[in-house]
């Protein structure tokens, strides 16, 4: 009953985001401000990791396809195909959880304990709206991020192939560009979208509502890694079952 309890006090949250909204002078602040720390301070853990996950892609694929009769410009296409569909929407998410997942519900919640939250609430304003709607507007570029992502994880994926032995650069070029389906952008787009409003939601959900001490600060950072990562893994099923089953 407890899980069914905060899934609707979640669902709540959400509905009361968008009440009373906050001065648009003052939100601008807010949203550039959440803009620095969650998308431009999370541009440089992306980059190196989409880079070097590339460059694992494409070793693996060529050593697992040693034999002669299959042509090396497959190397390229799984390549492409990986980072596109899967590791760049979906396992840098995952990461992010716990970048920017703990960054927004430690924030949150360590303004619950020393009731910096109550002092909004004291001042009528909404405090949802102030602490929360400016985080979802800011994740809304996190598509941006997850482009360069996939942009480096294709340029690490040539480098380790070509510098590697494994492949010629004009043979990975070639799987790069075969059968190349714009469909499969849009999905990996849909899916940042609806991952970017979980990430930006579920943290602030466990930093607003946690209760305690700094202890539960820590305690709250972790359960909202997990439930985020959870939401992510099983809403990547059910889109991808939807938009390419």
């Amino acid at each position: 009953m407890s899980y069914i309890h905060n899934i609707g006090a979640y669902f709540l949250m959400i509905a009361e985001m968008f009440r009373k909204p906050t001065k648009w002078s003052v939100m601008k602040t807010l949203i550039l401000k959440d803009i620095d720390d969650l998308i431009i301070g999370s541009l440089g853990i992306i980059a190196f990791i989409s880079f070097f996950v590339g460059g694992v892609i494409t070793i693996q694929t060529a050593l697992n396809i040693d034999n002669p009769l299959i042509p090396k410009y497959l190397v390229g296409f799984a390549t492409r195909q990986s980072v596109i569909l899967e590791f760049a929407p979906t396992f840098t998410s995952i990461i992010m959880a716990g970048k920017v997942g703990s960054f927004i519900t430690s924030s949150i919640g360590t303004m619950r304990v020393t009731e910096q939250i109550d002092a909004l609430e004291v001042m009528g304003i909404n405090s949802l709206n102030y602490l929360v709607f400016p985080k979802t507007i800011a994740l809304l570029l996190y598509p941006f991020a997850i482009a360069i992502g996939m942009f480096l994880g294709i340029l690490g994926g040539m480098a380790a192939c070509v510098f590697g032995g494994y492949s010629t650069l004009a043979d990975y070029i070639i799987g790069i560009q075969t059968d190349f389906d714009t469909f499969h952008i849009f999905y990996a787009f849909i899916k940042t979208f609806v991952f970017a409003f979980i990430l930006a939601t579920i943290p602030s959900f466990h930093g607003y509502y946690m209760k305690g001490g700094a202890l539960e600060v820590g305690k709250a950072s972790t359960t909202a890694f997990v439930w985020t990562s959870v939401a992510i893994i099983l809403l990547n099923y059910i889109l991808t079952d939807m938009m390419l089953g």
